[in-house]
């Protein structure tokens, strides 16, 4: 038999040196994380429905005979999922093109000359607020610098904004970010030029948590002009990207990594972004996911604070300005995860515990609560009139898991 990709890589010994927790499920993860692009959904569904390793084999083994795609795509459909026999062949088609490139022995073994990790789901370092991603969750986190500082990320607040930051937006952040540290939240942001970087550098200050995720390969940190102020993260706290070496930062990754900054916090908060800044983007990732999103407002005749006031008009958001208001929307989204409910159902209480941040689908909580589809219909309409959830057009959540505290 043929040895494949994912054999060489489960016969590589610099996995061990990668990993706490070496097996084949960790190795086709790493795997997955070089021949997938972020976010992508099919890859996450086989991963969902057959286990990283063996999606994995299935992806080097197979057949391109008709037989095998249908089979794939029925059984997909059998636990939910949507993807036709039209969207597994190009998927195929566009994974197979990297793992006959050969390289990835090569990408693992670059990694462990530069002290990089890798940490996947199951890991006491994971960030519990990825899985809020679903399918297009990153199969991986490449890391360099302290693992445990990734345990922070329960208390964490995402600081982004402008790279062409004014004097006004810096010193914010710096306010900001300092009082946000002495109330024990972590710092995570893109350690991009402008507010970025203001971030990472006003949490080191303060001998702090931070957490810079980029967009490209960990062995390329960027941007080049923050090497010093990277290398500064990797000594005392976490540098991680979804991508492992040799993988340009691009256009779309950047979108993608937006995704991870947001889910891996317990709030976001834009401080200075213009009309169309990047920033907005991680905080429609925020809102999608429902997690508090703070906005700094800015002079009205900032260009550089358009992008702020546009969100404050549009979406659903809390103005803040200090440190206090910031750790509001923390506390809050941490209580609204525990509802207590003295008087509800057992039934009622299987949904409420079937729910999270996110909004869900009916078909969802049916799974998630293990109760018929008409007892979880008859328990969210109760607690629906009571004000103890709430339906979206996504579906049903906790009614505080994106409204700001005291409204």
């Amino acid at each position: 038999m043929t040895e494949t990709v994912f054999d060489r890589v489960r016969a590589n010994t610099v996995i061990r040196d990668l990993t706490t927790n070496s097996n084949d499920n960790v190795a086709a993860r790493m795997v997955w994380s070089s021949i997938v692009e972020p976010g992508d959904r099919i890859a996450g569904e086989l991963i969902d429905v057959y286990g990283p390793a063996d999606a994995l084999t299935f992806v080097e083994t197979r057949t391109e005979s008709a037989t095998d795609i249908e089979r794939a795509r029925a059984t997909l459909a059998d636990c939910g999922h949507t993807s036709s026999e039209d969207d597994l062949h190009d998927a195929l088609a566009r994974w197979s093109a990297r793992l006959e490139a050969g390289n990835i022995v090569g990408q693992l073994e670059a990694a462990a000359r530069i002290g990089a990790q890798v940490v996947t789901p199951g890991d006491s370092a994971w960030p519990v607020g990825l899985s809020e991603l679903g399918n297009h969750a990153p199969h991986a986190l490449w890391l360099r610098g302290n693992p445990t500082t990734l345990e922070r990320t329960s208390r964490a607040v995402a600081i982004v904004g402008a790279r062409a930051s004014t004097g006004y937006g810096e010193h914010v952040t710096m306010e900001l970010v300092s009082g946000l540290v002495r109330k024990d939240c972590a710092i995570v942001s893109g350690a991009a030029y402008g507010i970025d970087g203001m971030a990472h550098r006003a949490a080191l200050a303060e001998e702090g948590d931070t957490i810079a995720v980029l967009a490209g390969g960990i062995d390329r940190l960027y941007p080049s002009g923050h090497d010093a102020l990277l290398q500064r993260i990797i000594a005392s706290g976490a540098v991680v990207t979804e991508m492992p070496p040799g993988f340009s930062p691009t256009k779309w990754r950047f979108l993608q990594r937006n995704r991870l900054i947001a889910a891996m916090c317990r709030a976001t908060v834009v401080v200075e972004a213009g009309w169309r800044s990047g920033s907005l983007n991680t905080a429609h990732h925020a809102i999608q996911l429902g997690r508090p999103l703070g906005v700094v407002p800015g002079p009205v005749t900032s260009a550089s604070s358009a992008g702020c006031h546009r969100l404050l008009r549009e979406e659903p958001c809390t103005c803040v300005t200090t440190a206090d208001e910031v750790a509001e929307l923390v506390d809050g989204i941490d209580s609204s995860s525990d509802i207590a409910v003295s008087d509800v159902s057992a039934l009622e209480q299987r949904a409420l515990d079937a729910l999270s941040a996110r909004p869900r689908t009916l078909d969802d909580l049916v799974v998630a609560s293990g109760m018929s589809r008409a007892d979880v219909q008859s328990a969210l309409g109760t607690l629906g009139v009571r004000g103890l959830v709430e339906e979206v057009s996504a579906g049903w959540r906790h009614p505080r898991a994106s409204r700001p505290p005291g409204n």
